[in-house]
C-alpha cells in the first residue's frame, strides 16, 4: 500500500513539473524550434544527386543541390543576362585569348584563397582524360590556361568562340578549392575513383555550404557567413529524394517541404486548390524527346525511325499526358534559346505513311522493342507511345528503372528507345546540340542515341567558331533540320517548369535551365 501511495505521489510530482516547465523553458524551446523551422527551407526532389562534385555530374538533382555551393566565373542573371561571377571581367583581347580578371576577396568554405592557380586546377581537371570528367565538352576548345598573375589567368582556345562566357557560367565550370582537388588526387593514387572524395565533402565559394548527409540520404547545407556576395536569405537547406509525385505533394500539403521539383502536370490543380501551397510555372530551355539508339537494330535504318516519328501524336502527349502545360516541339531547341527557329519542318504525323516506310524497311509486321522511362512524367509518355506504335504494328514493352541506372544504361547504349530530356542550360545552340548530336559526345556527355553524321559535326564545328550571329543562325538552322530529318530522336514538347512553393516562400526564382536560384529566398511567418 505504501509503494502504491508513493507511485501515485511520484506520478502527480511528475505532472506538476512537467506543467511547470512547459510555463518556462519548453515554451522558450518551441520558440527556437519555430523559428529554426522558418530560417530552414526545406526541398523535395525527384531524386538524389548523381555526385556533388561538379565536375562529375550533369544530371539535374546533382546541379539543384551543387548550385549553391559553387560559384563560377561567369554567369547568368535572373534577366538571362550574362554578368561578373569570381571573375570581376571577361574579356576576349585576341581571336583565341580571354583574360580573367579574378575577384580579390573571395574565400573557400575550408578558408583557403580563390586565385587564378585555382582555376587553371579546376579547367585542367575538367579536361583530364585520366580523371575523366562527363562534362569536359564544355571547355574542349580550350588549349591551355595560362597563370599571368595571382587574379588574372589566360584562357587559350583552339579557334575563336564566342560562347565561352555562357560555357564559363554552366555549372560544370564550378570552382572547387585547390586543397579538394589535392586531396581527391592523392584518393586516385590510392586506388579510389575519381571524385570520391570531393562527392563526400564537397568544397566550393558558395552563398551556402555542405554540412552533412545523412544515412536515408537527406542533404543539409547551412549558409555561408563569409561569402563574398550577397548574403542567403535563410540559414539552412535540407534536400531530400521523395521519387514519388503524390508524395512530394503530400510533403508540401502538410508542410514538410516547402518547395517541391518537378511537380506533375497532372498534379498542378490539386496543388493550386490546396490552402497554403501554389504551382509557380516558368518558362524553360528544356526538350523532352524519345531517343533511339541508332547503333541497334532495327534503329540502325533512318526509315524504322522517321516511321516512328510519323506514328506519335504529339497533342496526345501535350494534352493528355501533360494536361496540355507544355509547347509541342517542331526542333531540339526550345523557343528561349539563341538557335531556335520556326523555319525548322517537322516530321508530321502521319499513320499511313508510317506503315508503308516499315514495309520498305522490311518490318512489313512490325517488331517487338522496349522504350526506358525513370519516373511518372516520362512513363505517361512512353505509355502513349505504346498506344501509338501498336497502330504500325510495333509492340513496346516500357522498362521502368531509376534515374541512376537510367543514365548508365543510355549512357552505355543498353537501351532500344527511351524517354528523355535536355536543357540548354547557357541559352545557346551550341550547348543544345553540340552535345547531344556531335559524334565525339556519344554516350555519358549527352549524345545517348549514339548518332554520328559527319555533316552535322561539320556544320556544329563551323557554328561554334564562327562570330557571325546571322551566319551561326543559319548553321544550326541547316545541322537541325537534318537531325529532325534523319530521326536520331524525335523532339516531343519543351517544357513549362512547375515548382510547387508553400506561400510562406518569398524570393523564389527558377531559370529557364531548371536550376532553382535560393540565394534570395526567404520564409515569412
Amino acid at each position: 500500500m505504501k509503494k502504491s501511495v508513493m507511485i501515485s505521489i511520484f506520478i502527480v510530482f511528475s505532472i506538476v513539473f512537467a506543467a511547470c516547465s512547459d510555463d518556462g523553458s519548453s515554451k522558450e524551446e518551441s520558440s527556437d524550434n519555430d523559428q529554426g523551422k522558418n530560417n530552414q527551407l526545406n526541398v523535395s526532389l525527384a531524386a538524389e544527386p548523381v555526385s556533388l562534385d561538379p565536375h562529375a555530374a550533369n544530371d539535374g538533382n546533382s546541379l539543384y543541390v551543387m548550385n549553391p555551393m559553387y560559384d563560377t566565373l561567369w554567369e547568368q542573371n535572373t534577366e538571362l543576362e550574362l554578368q561578373p561571377a569570381l571573375a570581376k571581367s571577361l574579356e576576349q583581347i585576341e581571336d583565341t585569348v580571354w583574360e580573367a580578371k579574378l575577384r580579390e576577396d573571395v574565400l573557400f568554405h575550408d578558408g583557403s584563397a580563390f586565385n587564378a592557380e585555382v582555376v587553371k586546377a579546376n579547367l585542367d581537371r575538367v579536361l583530364d582524360p585520366e580523371i575523366g570528367s562527363p562534362l569536359a565538352f564544355l571547355f574542349d576548345m580550350i588549349e591551355e590556361v595560362e597563370v599571368v598573375d595571382e587574379y588574372t589567368v589566360h584562357i587559350k582556345t583552339e579557334y575563336p568562340f564566342s560562347a565561352l562566357p555562357s560555357h564559363l557560367a554552366h555549372p560544370g565550370g564550378h570552382m572547387i578549392s585547390l586543397e579538394s582537388i589535392k586531396e581527391d588526387n592523392e584518393a586516385i593514387e590510392n586506388g579510389e575513383q575519381p571524385f570520391t572524395t570531393i562527392n563526400e565533402q564537397p568544397v566550393g565559394t558558395g552563398y551556402f555550404q555542405f554540412d552533412e548527409r545523412s544515412i536515408d540520404g537527406e542533404i543539409t547545407l547551412t549558409k555561408n557567413d563569409n561569402y563574398w556576395g550577397e548574403e542567403a536569405g535563410v540559414e539552412a537547406i535540407s534536400f531530400r529524394s521523395v521519387p514519388e509525385d503524390q508524395t512530394r505533394v503530400a510533403e508540401i500539403q502538410t508542410g514538410n517541404s516547402d518547395i517541391i521539383y518537378p511537380v506533375n502536370a497532372n498534379n498542378v490543380e490539386e496543388i493550386d486548390s490546396n490552402k497554403g501551397t501554389y504551382v509557380k510555372q516558368s518558362e524553360s530551355a528544356s526538350m523532352t524527346y524519345v531517343g533511339f539508339n541508332v547503333e541497334r537494330e532495327p534503329f540502325t535504318d533512318e526509315r524504322v525511325r522517321q516511321a516512328i516519328a510519323m506514328s506519335i501524336n504529339k497533342d496526345e502527349i501535350v494534352n493528355g499526358a501533360m494536361n496540355g502545360i507544355p509547347i509541342p516541339a517542331k526542333g531540339p531547341l526550345a523557343p528561349t534559346v539563341f538557335g531556335h527557329s520556326d523555319e525548322l519542318l517537322p516530321i508530321e504525323q502521319n499513320v499511313e505513311e508510317a506503315k508503308e516506310l516499315l514495309g520498305e524497311a522490311g518490318y512489313e509486321e512490325g517488331f517487338e522493342t522496349t522504350v526506358m522511362a525513370y519516373d511518372t512524367t516520362t512513363s505517361d509518355i512512353a505509355t502513349v507511345i505504346q498506344s501509338n506504335l501498336q497502330q504500325i504494328g510495333i509492340d513496346v514493352e516500357i522498362q521502368m528503372t531509376e534515374i541512376g541506372n537510367y543514365l548508365e544504361t543510355t549512357g552505355n547504349g543498353g537501351a532500344d528507345m527511351f524517354v528523355g530530356s535536355w536543357g540548354t542550360i547557357t541559352l545557346d545552340a551550341d550547348y543544345g546540340l553540340y552535345p547531344m548530336f556531335h559524334s565525339e559526345n556519344i554516350g555519358d556527355p549527352g549524345n545517348r542515341s549514339f548518332y554520328a553524321n559527319e555533316e552535322v559535326d561539320g556544320l556544329l564545328e563551323e557554328a561554334r567558331q564562327e562570330g557571325n550571329k546571322e551566319r551561326r543562325l543559319e548553321l544550326y538552322q541547316e545541322a537541325q533540320q537534318i537531325i529532325i530529318d534523319e530521326a536520331p530522336i524525335v523532339p516531343l514538347y519543351h517544357s513549362v517548369l512547375l515548382a510547387g512553393l508553400r506561400d510562406e516562400v518569398q524570393g523564389f526564382y527558377q531559370f529557364p535551365s531548371s536550376f532553382p536560384y535560393l540565394r534570395d529566398v526567404t520564409k515569412k511567418e
